[in-house]
């Protein structure tokens, strides 16, 4: 069953509940956006997660930054500290539990492109949350897009998430295109070995056919409705077990 949802501004980012589930709390989840911050594609997505039964944290990365240009994503994505986005998913996951319809409920973690690579750092790094599903996060800081061509800045990249994979912590559901230039498949066979070692349940997606982005119904170029639905039909039976 889908439920009615409503929406509301936090100095965090957005909520967005069931609106006409009374009584028993809910699990909650943080919602992680992409390299372009809030959008019409998050707003979306945590709305479509509220009405699977979660209370879900839109949060907002950028909230605290100045006006965010954007001119190069890999370089952008590069200059952010992770250890600080860190912090502040373990934050919105803290708030969360403060939330009357979380009360006592456990708190997952979604990302979408930046935001999975996040979400897959969160799942090994952090203790806050009880599972983790990334999509199509960027997986290595020594090759790609975020690859810095003067080095790497250890303060900001301490840990890519290939190499922070084999502390797997929480459940996680991964979920790749197969046919993603920024992904390649040798760091997505790299991520499972990885991600075996640590002892953790762990499932990895990959979708013929679909592309980065593929979850995103807002870029016509990118969205693949197929594994798109695929990958929801996999994506909310699991928070549900992980989570209730």
């Amino acid at each position: 069953m889908r439920w009615p949802t409503a929406s509301r501004e936090t100095d965090l980012g957005a909520l967005h509940e069931p609106s006409e589930v009374a009584g028993a709390s809910l699990p909650g989840l943080v919602l992680v956006h992409d390299v372009w911050g809030r959008s019409a594609h998050s707003r979306a997505l945590a709305g479509d997660l509220a009405a699977e039964g979660f209370v879900v944290l839109e949060i907002d990365l950028y909230r605290e930054l100045e006006p965010v240009e954007i001119d190069d994503p890999g370089r952008f994505i590069r200059s952010l500290s992770d250890p600080r986005v860190l912090a502040d998913l373990e934050a919105g996951a803290r708030w969360l539990e403060t939330q009357p319809r979380c009360a006592g409920r456990k708190i997952g973690v979604v990302g979408v492109c930046m935001g999975g690579s996040h979400a897959l750092l969160a799942a090994c790094l952090s203790d806050v949350f009880s599972c983790s599903a990334p999509f199509y996060g960027i997986l290595s800081y020594d090759h790609g897009m975020l690859m810095d061509p003067d080095g790497r800045d250890l303060a900001k990249k301490p840990t890519s998430p290939l190499e922070a994979a084999d502390r797997l912590r929480v459940p996680l559901l991964a979920s790749f295109g197969s046919e993603d230039p920024m992904v390649p498949q040798e760091d997505v066979d790299a991520l499972e070995a990885a991600l075996a070692r640590s002892g953790t349940a762990f499932r990895i997606d990959r979708y013929p056919g679909a592309g980065h982005a593929f979850l995103n119904r807002t870029r016509e170029s990118a969205y693949r409705p197929e594994a798109s639905a695929a990958a929801w039909d996999r994506l909310v039976p699991f928070l549900h077990e992980a989570l209730d």
